[in-house]
């Protein structure tokens, strides 16, 4: 019997508007001297952590949020799930305002940590199940068709009933996000979930939470600084910088601003000195070049490659989206100089 899906609504899972959250930070001078002028005379500064923020999530997506540290991804996260409050604005979660923490709300939510963990370490993970079962209420009947549901979706049948600390970490991953899902949430926010795993874990993992997003519609919020983990799963991305939203789209639509060129990799036969690169190229080592062109420089970049001579290699690809990435940090840190001087 296939799992159950949760059921398709038109109202939006996350509907931020105008929402922002500062923090007030205390200064205290380093030593003695320093404590006993805090405590008579306090230093604070205000500090933004997200600036006014409009955003919609819709039932089902799979979201990438995405950002340097202390962008203010974590804050949105925690405003989300109610850790938070808002200095300004709104936010609702399917259908709750999240800090007020009510049953309902806390019961259709779930977070899973790529560096922390929810599941009892000397004890197999479905003795941890037993315990959110009491937590969350569930029925018998419910919990033992969630439980096959999950052990189906996820391939969980030989790690059940085994203590966590003798599971790989690529197991205990899987197992946490049984365990984050066995209340059947209608969203889940990723927060580094493949961080530490192996190759093979990773696309083991990643193949989980998609099969968790297209199997049981659970809308899925994936915090992360693996581009492949990005690539691999969001349909959608939401690049935070600054406290500001910068980008809202697809990674086609995020190349196509940040790097709409391709990039020309060839291998020749002989070592080459700079002098004899075609205009803009550059050697990514004696023997293999390295150029960037755009869609109407490509066939004459080509071109010149070839007219090197001696060519044993090829490609022509999209930058890589690390690379992307790391072109859209610098940018959106620009922008942020420039807005403190103003």
């Amino acid at each position: 019997m296939p799992p159950a899906r949760h059921p398709v609504t038109s109202e939006p899972v996350i509907r931020a508007e105008s929402l922002s959250k500062s923090y007030r930070r205390h200064h205290q001078d380093p030593g003695i001297h320093g404590a006993l002028r805090a405590f008579a005379h306090r230093r604070t500064e205000e500090r933004l952590a997200l600036a006014p923020l409009d955003l919609e999530v819709a039932p089902g997506e799979f979201v990438g949020l995405l950002g340097p540290n202390g962008a203010g991804k974590t804050t949105v996260v925690k405003l989300c799930c109610g850790l938070v409050r808002p200095t300004a604005g709104t936010v609702s979660v399917l259908g709750h305002e999240p800090a007020r923490r009510r049953a309902e709300f806390l019961q259709s939510i779930a977070v899973v940590f790529g560096q922390k963990s929810m599941l009892w370490w000397d004890v197999p993970t479905v003795d941890s199940m037993l315990v959110h079962k009491a937590m969350y209420a569930l029925d018998g009947p419910t919990y033992r068709r969630r439980v096959g549901e999950l052990t189906e979706v996820l391939s969980l049948s030989e790690v059940l009933d085994v203590p966590v600390r003798r599971l790989s970490l690529g197991e205990r991953m899987r197992c946490e996000l049984a365990l984050s899902l066995l209340h059947s949430p209608r969203l889940l926010f990723a927060d580094e979930p493949t961080i530490g795993l192996d190759v093979t874990a990773k696309q083991a993992l990643r193949g989980m939470l998609a099969r968790t997003n297209e199997a049981l519609g659970t809308t899925v919020v994936l915090t992360s600084h693996d581009m492949d983990d990005v690539e691999a799963l969001c349909r959608r991305i939401l690049l935070v910088s600054g406290g500001h939203l910068t980008f809202d789209g697809d990674v086609a639509g995020l190349r196509a601003r940040i790097a709409p060129r391709r990039l020309i990799r060839a291998v020749v036969e002989n070592p080459l000195r700079p002098e004899d690169l075609p205009a803009g190229a550059r050697l990514l080592d004696p023997r293999t070049i390295g150029l960037e062109a755009s869609e109407e420089e490509l066939e004459d970049a080509v071109a010149s490659v070839l007219a090197l001579g001696g060519l044993r290699d090829l490609s022509v690809q999209e930058v890589d989206l690390e690379a992307v990435m790391a072109r859209a940090y610098s940018e959106q840190a620009g922008a942020g100089a420039e807005r403190g001087q103003r």
